[in-house]
């Protein structure tokens, strides 16, 4: 497991440049299954050809609500590789879509969950300000998450679904910080405490034994 600093990441154009070029490894051969794809930037930088998305909005290839099924509509070992970047924790079937993401993935998966303990720890601590995709809004949201999670619970729950047959390697990371700010952060919290206050995603890549 490691924990990497990184540039703030704004857009999912950003979000989508950063994965393939991190995670180029698993981007290189095969038809892609984008779960969650919203607009849909990877169909563009990989090729349609390659490239497969499904949501119930946004630039889809076909459209699907998770919550609706536990199962994805896919054959075993469709997909050289399947993504599901913040999506997991929109949904409160998470377990059993989390599971059938190894059935259709021939080769390798990546997973990404926030940590909300990160943007939600300053309003808790003044009392004030409004903490993003939780909340009661006057008007029913069409998408919202639906877990509270810190860092460590997400580590401990992609451990516990990696099948047999797969390597798991995790990255937990941050938005980059003024390098003392940093280091005294560190000094001052255990590691496990650290990542829960400041990991802002932990991503988990998981790749098939052959």
């Amino acid at each position: 497991m490691k924990l990497i600093s990184i540039h703030p990441i704004r857009t999912r154009k950003d979000r989508t440049e950063w994965l393939l070029h991190h995670f180029k490894d698993i981007f290189k051969r095969g038809v892609l299954l984008d779960v969650g794809c919203a607009d849909a930037p990877l169909r563009n930088m990989i090729g349609k050809d390659r490239y497969f998305g499904i949501d119930f909005l946004g630039n889809y290839d076909l459209k699907i609500n998770l919550e609706n099924s536990n199962k994805l509509p896919f054959k075993k070992n469709e997909f050289e590789t399947t993504i599901c970047i913040e999506v997991l924790e929109h949904l409160d079937n998470l377990h059993a879509i989390a599971n059938d993401l190894f059935r259709v993935t021939k080769s390798h998966l990546l997973i990404s969950l926030p940590n909300s303990w990160r943007d939600s720890r300053i309003q808790i601590k003044r009392g004030k300000g409004v903490i993003g995709h939780y909340g009661l809004p006057i008007t029913k949201p069409l998408d919202r998450h639906k877990w509270f999670i810190n860092t460590q619970e997400a580590v401990l729950f992609f451990q516990k679904i990696k099948p047999k047959n797969y390597q798991l390697e995790i990255t937990i990371t941050e938005p980059k910080r003024f390098f003392m700010k940093k280091l005294l952060r560190s000094l001052w919290y255990s590691p496990q405490a650290y990542q829960n206050k400041f990991g802002q995603t932990v991503w988990a890549k998981y790749s098939k034994i052959k």
